[in-house]
């Protein structure tokens, strides 16, 4: 089974740019959701984003971190691709540790309204600091 290519793919004027399609969709993604199949029942959703980059904006250096979402979900679940998306369109920009955490979580909940959320941003160490930002929203339920 070899590659296949798509006509979103690859755009004339695009390539013509030097914008790779992964740019492409990158730029163009949306938050989305689609209906919780159990909204009676309370249940978490755990989802780890391992390759989260940014750019430190006081000196342009990139910072990595690991992300790690929790939430209860009510009418609505969060589509993977588009967090996917979302979280790499971070890559290029120059924004704090903590404002970055609470800017994702605050657009989280703005698309999803979860009953609780909780996002851990654990950044690798640079210049020897090991930094963890951790936010909430909601109340958690026992489940």
């Amino acid at each position: 089974m070899g590659f296949r290519y798509t006509a979103n793919m690859f755009n004339q004027e695009d390539t013509e740019k030097g914008i790779m399609y992964g740019e492409r969709e990158i730029k163009e993604g949306v938050l989305i959701c689609f209906p919780n199949p159990k909204p009676t029942r309370d249940y978490e959703i755990s989802i780890e984003f391992p390759e989260f980059t940014c750019k430190c904006p006081f000196s342009g250096y990139p910072d990595f971190a690991n992300l790690h979402l929790i939430y209860q979900p009510n009418k609505n679940i969060i589509e993977l691709k588009s967090i996917k998306l979302y979280l790499n369109s971070f890559r290029e920009r120059k924004i704090s540790h903590e404002e970055v955490t609470n800017k994702i979580i605050d657009d989280l909940v703005s698309t999803s309204n979860p009953i609780w959320m909780q996002l851990e941003a654990d950044f690798n160490p640079r210049g020897n600091v090991h930094t963890v930002i951790r936010v909430c929203h909601g109340t958690r339920n026992n489940i």
